[in-house]
Order: structure tokens, then sequence, then C-alpha cells
């Protein structure tokens, strides 16, 4: 199949690119990229939470007082979680949220994913995209060109001058084509990638 191509200041470009099949025109399975972006999500989670139950604060090995005879409440040890100081009840414990994605699975969720941008024209191929400096108005003029406020911008290899420049651009970000992931593509409006990328990730996702 083919993708018609754009040029940098938002004309139609006279060549297209010539992708496969394979990765840009399979059908959408919405199960399955629910399944991997959800695990995505999970996976960046810190899980880092917790606080220690009675048995692991330190000290209180003996009993504060004796059992009977002293007129108060008896008291087993000193780092009860009705003490001050003492352990807490139900403590939150460090945990993992990864989830397990087969890369055949992961694979055919970004093809499915990659496949749905171009049908639903949300798939912009440039046939180039530099910068000579980072200069922020100058990146916002041309997506201005290309009628976008809400895109991720993907080009072969990193750009130091064109990730300068979007940083400070509301609802823009900016990667290279290794670094694509299923979060970052559904999360824009629209996918602004450069033909080298578009080859470069059809080569990752065969």
């Amino acid at each position: 199949m083919e993708l018609n191509l754009t040029t940098a200041s938002g004309n139609a470009s006279k060549k297209t690119l010539e992708v496969s099949e394979e990765t840009f025109n399979k059908d959408f399975n919405e199960a399955l990229v629910h399944q991997v972006v959800t695990a995505y999500l999970a996976g960046g989670r810190a899980g880092t939470k917790g606080q220690k139950n009675r048995a692991a604060v330190s000290g209180g090995g003996a009993k504060p007082w004796r059992q009977k005879g002293t007129g108060r409440a008896r008291s087993g040890t000193i780092r009860s979680p009705i003490w001050r100081s003492g352990g807490t009840t139900f403590a939150a414990k460090n945990r993992d949220f990864s989830q397990k994605v087969n890369r055949k699975m992961y694979r055919s969720a970004m093809i499915s994913i990659v496949s749905e941008l171009v049908r639903q024209d949300r798939l912009v191929v440039l046939t180039d995209l530099k910068m000579d400096g980072p200069k922020t108005k100058e990146l916002a003029d041309q997506l201005k060109a290309l009628s976008t406020k809400n895109a991720l911008i993907v080009t072969a290899d990193f750009e130091q001058n064109i990730y300068l420049s979007s940083r400070n651009l509301i609802n823009i970000e900016y990667t290279d084509a290794q670094n694509i992931n299923p979060v970052n593509l559904v999360r824009y409006e629209k996918v602004i990638i450069t033909a080298d990328a578009v080859k470069k990730v059809e080569e990752m996702l065969k």
C-alpha cells in the first residue's frame, strides 16, 4: 500500500511512500490494544508505598509490665498499633504492578494501532523534518501549517533541536522511532512522522 507524503510546510507532496500492508493495514484489535496499553501503564507505576507493621518495627521484645496487679490494661508489646511509635495496622507493602505481555502480543498491538492511525487519517507522513536550531516559534508555525496543536512528532533518529523546540509546547511530544510506545501513539490526535521513521518502524515491527 502507499501512504501520502506531506511537506513540512503543510503542502501535499507528489510522491508517495510504499509500505507493507502487513504492518499498516491490519484490523483493529481493541481488546489486545487495551491489554497492552494497560500493561505498559502498569509497568510505569512505582509501587513503593509501604509502612511497617507490628512485626517489622524494632523493639518491643518484652512485656511493658506484668500481666496482673498493676491496675492498668494488659499489654504485650510497646509496638502494638495502639501505642505511639507502634506498628501500622494493615500496613501497605511494596508492590510490583508489572504485567507480562508476550513479544508477539506487543508487536500485534503496535501494528493494530499504526493501522488504525492510517485509517483515521491521524498519521501524517512528512518528507522530512529538520531544524537549524532550537526555535519553539518555528516549530509551532510548522505545526500550525499542519493544522494540529495536539501531536506526537517522530523522527528516525533523535534530533536535539526538535526536542528542545517542542519542550515548551502544550500537548506536543517528541520521540525517535526507536522509543515509540503504545501509550504515546494513542494519546495524541495526530502522529507526525517522517518517511525515514516510517521505514524504521516498519522494520521494527516485522
